[in-house]
């Protein structure tokens, strides 16, 4: 809880709020995933803003957008988008991100690839000074986890396999997720381009090629807006 005694979740929804005022009506909407995300949809649905389609990075996004009646349509139905409205686990003070947490990673860097602008939405607690404190999640094709564990260790990372309910969690690519621990990021876009060209690797979680536009970003003194283009 912070100083004027929001918690986390409320500050999630403040930048949720927010971020209504990046929605262009009329025009397709890129929506990402996660606890924030949840809470932007939410909002979405209740404000009336009357958008073309929204374009999904998950299946639980489009599950929770077509029980709140939105339209969501495929990402193969739409050319581009206006915006593209999605969490971090960390962003930093150029607009690089680590994302995956909620392991959408490669359907996320998709989708926000296709859209004119990235809107960010998080709380103040994922804002750093060097990508690295959140464990790096990366999205890898199973047979290659062993050999790609290697190479994070030789970059003084350590690598897990996340796992669920017991099992290797299964993207909805039908992929693995190593998430990479120990690492200092300073150079987003270089270590970007360098990882996914390794062999087995689907996605990277750092987004550099398709880093933020605009940070909404909840404090205790309020939503603080950055622009970075």
């Amino acid at each position: 809880m912070n100083q004027t005694g929001q918690t986390q979740d409320e500050l999630k929804t403040l930048v949720a709020q927010a971020a209504l005022s990046y929605v262009v009506p009329g025009e397709y909407l890129g929506v990402g995933t996660g606890s924030t995300v949840n809470k932007f949809i939410d909002a979405l649905a209740a404000s009336g803003i009357a958008i073309k389609a929204a374009v999904s990075s998950s299946v639980a996004s489009t599950q929770r957008m077509q029980s709140l009646g939105l339209p969501v349509v495929e990402l193969t139905q739409v050319e581009r988008m206006a915006v593209y409205i999605d969490g971090a686990d960390e962003i930093d003070g150029h607009g690089f991100m680590v994302k995956g947490g909620g392991a959408a990673l490669t359907r996320e860097k998709i989708v926000a690839a296709q859209a004119d602008r990235f809107v960010c939405i998080a709380d103040a607690s994922k804002r750093v000074e060097v990508l690295g404190s959140f464990p790096l999640p990366v999205e890898v094709i199973p047979m290659a986890a062993p050999q790609l564990v290697r190479q994070f260790k030789a970059l003084g990372g350590q690598a897990g396999l996340r796992m669920a309910h017991g099992k290797p969690l299964v993207t909805d690519n039908g992929q693995h997720v190593l998430d990479v621990v120990g690492l200092r990021i300073t150079d987003p876009l270089g270590f970007e381009n360098a990882v996914s060209q390794w062999p087995g690797v689907v996605t990277v979680g750092v987004f550099a090629h398709q880093k933020a536009n605009v940070c909404l970003l909840g404090t205790s003194q309020g939503v603080q807006t950055t622009v970075y283009d």
